[in-house]
């Protein structure tokens, strides 16, 4: 029994042996902590600038943070070892622009490490597991005598929950812990007080009374509050409020309700606010407070006792959207070029409505008509509203007319700017507007009413749109038509008094009398001396007949020797007539026959049909010429055709010598005729043998103006006119609307108040130019349906809506910030660096850009503190609903969206017998507690950080 117990008990020494634990080789934790440190050491090794070379990620919220990964595996389990580290960027970078890490602002470090598991989750749910990673990586640090601090994410991801530490190079480490609460924060530490007490339990030897013991706690806190922005509650409660005011009362409500009320495109729509909003962050910087009845001070101190404020423009996401959907003037001229290339279907703006067009039925299901209220709205505006002359130069950029459409504020460009918004802009809604537009204008022709918003005076503007020119003669048409018909009821009543008045008191027939005294009486007021520059210069004096007549009736008082005497406007400085050495005097004459572009093309197709001769030129100036001739015949009785020449054109008279001629001597001794007349003859062309200008003065009789026929008759040329209009190709139409509406949309943007900011200024030049070299096609009647051009016009649309987005920001931000012009400039120049590659070339789509959103801080100085805090407006009892929760230090009744303290206790090591070995490297204090402090009444985020000797 004895051997065999022995010899079972050797067999089990023998088992033992052979399962003995060999520790020169590593296991397999071992192998890990030597894999991150083979890591950690290529890490340290590589240093910034060699990491990003080798792909180093930058991270999207921070400026110079970075960040390069390794998988790892440990016990069937894959984990993500992610070092973070900084670039310097040459102190260029302002403090509030520079995002943080969640780990940087917890703990304060620089570089650092995370270990995680590659799950769904990247969190390490087992404590063991989480402290057993966390040696590792501490372990692995140590041996390649690193001083990055590690970190493992733990619990529930919603925590943000991390678990650290750090070897600080000695005997000294600092361990981290960071967790959140996300319900209802206590009452106790949403105050400055409560929150100090907490920060103090962790280092104090006793709880009993924090009050009455004094610690030097270091102390800093960041507020920041966030304005409030309407949304669509309150605009939906504000037309609420509009319909129960009414009509009346409606612009009242629009002036509450819209931020653009006052800008030059709200009578065409309402822009997007691009200024969101507004986030100030104020900064108090470090104190040392002793106890918590500072605390309790500091939380009823106001933020403008804040050492610094940045703040932080929230702008539209519209505003760099490329999807199109924003509402402008730039989407609606996108449906207007569309209008453009559907307008080459049909001959007749009528045929987009008649019934008989084979395609109407595709429109009327496709296109939106405007309703009879929308019409009467719009021909309202057009004809009954303001109906007064505009000031057209108003508000035009200088390069404006370099684009020929209709001037702003005319009436074909009220009408261009209503079609955009009118049926969606289609092109069928544009026919029935125009067909519309038609009938009112031939009322206002047939009815002698003036043409609205259209100059009756002056010449045809050429540069403008033909449309435009056709316009601005019919307005002058009918302003002639009125004078004529007034002249015919004048001269009806003047014939029937003086019909009874011969009867009475003259023999019958005696008519010459008459109209002798009737001229006499017109030169007893009008033959004022007048300047030889003022009229001998310019060859003519124009006035109306109805003024002209209206003059001749006023006059009683004449000289004997001036009864032949009419239409005078005046003696011509000292010239006299070379027969009679009467004063010349100089009539008053018609104006030029007014002609639009069209008319003037006919006529040069004349003149290169029959030959450019002068006696063909003067043909065609006979009858301007011929009034001229009469005019001056009934105002210089015995004038001859050399007096003429020497009023109407002073270089075709010629003098002997070098005398100047009796008109400029001054003073004339009247009856002094040693010097008369002149030595002077007509000049060649003048004098030769048959020459047509002799030949129109020897038949032309002499009629002062009022009595001659008109050069234009208003009545031909208006029907012409309106024939035009009616009978306009669709295609002509629409190239003129989008010549016109692209200049008047810019010229109403133009108008716009930004502060005089110089990016503004050069891209609305930029855009004009861009324009009229884009328009130029359309001029020229060379474009065609689904052509270059009409591509070319939509890029022309997505440059016009990039320059209207950065038009609508600089307005904005200029009334924001009125009081405080330099944030406004600061805050457009960068985000027009930031929104200049989004450009590209105006192509839509054609450019991918970066997706990062438009986040920069800027700090705000004394000066501009009221302006920003005057943004925060007092809240309603709606928007202040947390009134029982305040947080403190309240800016104008706006409590802190966000609240951010740092606690912390420096200890000096100068003394302490663990560095006594090496004391010149701790001859300076270190924190030994450090709470971050993150929250507001329903979130709380806590991190500590504690240094300690192991």
């Amino acid at each position: 029994m004895a051997s065999t117990s022995k010899v079972d008990i050797s067999g089990e020494d023998d088992d033992e042996l052979e399962r003995f634990d060999d520790f020169t080789l590593a296991s397999s934790w071992e192998r890990f902590i030597s894999e991150i440190e083979a890591v950690c050491r290529q890490w340290l090794a590589d240093g910034p600038n060699n990491l990003l070379e080798k792909g180093a990620v930058k991270l999207d919220f921070s400026q110079k943070l970075y960040k390069v990964k390794m998988e790892l595996k440990y016990a069937m389990k894959s984990y993500n070892m992610e070092y973070y580290f900084e670039t310097s960027s040459g102190g260029k970078i302002a403090d509030g622009n520079s995002t943080l890490h969640d780990l940087q602002l917890c703990f304060g470090v620089k570089d650092f490490l995370v270990i995680a598991p590659q799950s769904a989750s990247g969190v390490v749910l087992d404590s063991p597991e989480a402290s057993k990673l966390l040696s590792a990586v501490a372990i692995a640090l140590t041996n390649c005598s690193s001083l990055w601090p590690a970190f493992v994410p733990v619990h529930d991801p919603s925590r943000k929950a991390y678990i650290g530490i750090q070897n600080m190079g000695t005997v000294f480490t600092r361990r981290f812990e960071a967790d959140r609460i996300g319900s209802q924060v206590p009452v106790r530490l949403m105050h400055l007080e409560g929150l100090y007490e907490l920060f103090v339990s962790k280092f104090a030897y006793s709880t009993l009374d924090f009050a009455m013991h004094l610690y030097k706690v270091h102390f800093t806190m960041t507020s920041t509050y966030r304005t409030i922005h309407h949304d669509d509650d309150d605009l939906q409660s504000l037309g609420i409020e509009k319909e129960e005011y009414g009509d009346n009362h409606g612009s009242e409500t629009r002036s509450r309700s819209q931020w653009d009320d006052d800008c030059p495109w709200s009578e065409w729509y309402s822009a997007e606010d691009p200024v969101k909003g507004l986030e100030l962050t104020a900064t108090w910087s470090e104190k040392t407070v002793e106890s918590s009845l500072e605390m309790a001070e500091l939380e009823n101190a106001s933020p403008h006792e804040a050492e610094k404020w940045m703040i932080l423009p929230f702008l539209s996401p519209n505003l760099d959207s490329s999807e199109g959907n924003r509402i402008g003037f730039a989407s609606q001229l996108r449906l207007l070029v569309d209008a453009l290339n559907m307008s080459f279907d049909a001959q007749f703006m009528e045929d987009f409505v008649s019934v008989e067009n084979p395609g109407s039925d595709n429109l009327k299901s496709s296109m939106i008509v405007p309703p009879p209220t929308v019409l009467d709205r719009v021909f309202k505006d057009l004809f009954h509203e303001g109906s007064q002359v505009a000031a057209f130069a108003k508000g035009e950029h200088k390069i404006s007319r370099a684009i020929k459409g209709a001037p702003f504020g005319s009436l074909f460009a009220q009408f261009c700017l209503h079609a955009l918004w009118v049926g969606t802009c289609n092109i069928r809604a544009i026919a029935v507007l125009w067909i519309e537009f038609i009938r009112e204008v031939r009322w206002c022709w047939e009815e002698s009413q003036p043409l609205p918003k259209m100059q009756a005076n002056g010449s045809i503007d050429l540069s403008t749109c033909l449309i435009n020119q056709k316009l601005q003669m019919l307005a002058i048409c009918i302003e002639k038509k009125c004078e004529m018909n007034e002249d015919f009821q004048d001269c009806v009543g003047s014939n029937e008094h003086t019909y009874d008045h011969m009867e009475e008191d003259s023999p019958v027939g005696d008519k010459t009398t008459n109209k002798q005294k009737h001229g006499d009486e017109f030169d007893g007021i009008q033959d004022s001396p007048l300047t030889k520059d003022g009229l001998h210069g310019s060859g003519t004096t124009t006035t109306s007949r109805r003024s002209m007549k209206h003059g001749d009736s006023l006059s009683t008082d004449l000289k004997s020797s001036d009864h032949n005497r009419r239409g005078s406007a005046g003696a011509v400085g000292s010239m006299q007539l070379l027969k009679s050495y009467k004063s010349m005097h100089a009539p008053f004459t018609q104006d030029a026959p007014l002609m639009t572009e069209d008319m003037h093309e006919e006529r040069l197709q004349a003149v290169e049909a029959l030959g450019n001769s002068f006696s063909f030129s003067a043909q065609l100036e006979k009858d301007i010429l011929s009034s001229d001739m009469s005019a001056f015949k009934a105002a210089n009785p015995d004038s001859v055709f050399e007096d003429f020449i020497r009023w109407h054109s002073p270089g075709d008279w010629e003098n002997d010598d070098n005398k100047e001629s009796g008109a400029s001597k001054s003073p004339v001794t009247k009856g002094l005729k040693d010097d008369w007349p002149p030595h002077g003859r007509l000049s060649q062309r003048m004098s030769e043998q048959g020459n047509l200008w002799r030949k129109i003065w020897n038949d032309t009789p002499a009629l002062p103006v009022y009595e001659q026929k008109p050069l234009i008759d208003p009545f031909r040329e208006g029907e012409k006119i309106l024939h035009y209009l009616e009978t306009l190709r669709p295609h002509q139409l629409l190239e003129q609307m989008v010549c016109t509406t692209f200049r008047v949309s810019a010229d109403t943007l133009n108008q716009t108040n930004f502060g005089g900011l110089k990016q503004m200024t050069t891209k609305m030049e930029q855009l004009y130019r861009t324009m009229a070299s884009t328009l130029k096609p359309l001029q020229t009647n060379h474009v065609s349906g689904n052509s270059e051009t009409i591509e070319d016009l939509r890029r022309l649309c997505v440059i016009f809506e990039h320059i209207e987005k950065l038009l609508t920001l600089a307005s904005s931000l200029h009334r924001t910030f009125l009081q405080a012009p330099r944030l406004s400039e600061t805050i457009f120049t960068d985000y027009y660096n930031f929104y200049l590659p989004r450009m590209g070339t105006g192509s839509p789509g054609s450019l991918e850009v970066d997706e990062k959103e438009f986040d920069v801080k800027y700090q705000v100085m004394a000066r501009e503190r009221q302006c920003v805090s005057n943004m925060f407006t007092p809240p309603t009892a709606n928007q202040s609903w947390r009134k029982v929760l305040s947080m403190g230090n309240l800016l104008n009744g706006h409590e802190p969206i966000v609240r951010e303290i740092i606690f912390s206790v420096r200890d000096s090591l100068r003394n302490n017998h663990y560095a006594a070995h090496n004391p010149r490297g701790f001859q300076r204090e270190i924190e030994t507690y450090r709470m971050y402090i993150c929250g507001t009444s329903n979130d709380l985020r806590v991190a500590l950080s504690v240094t300690s000797c192991d």
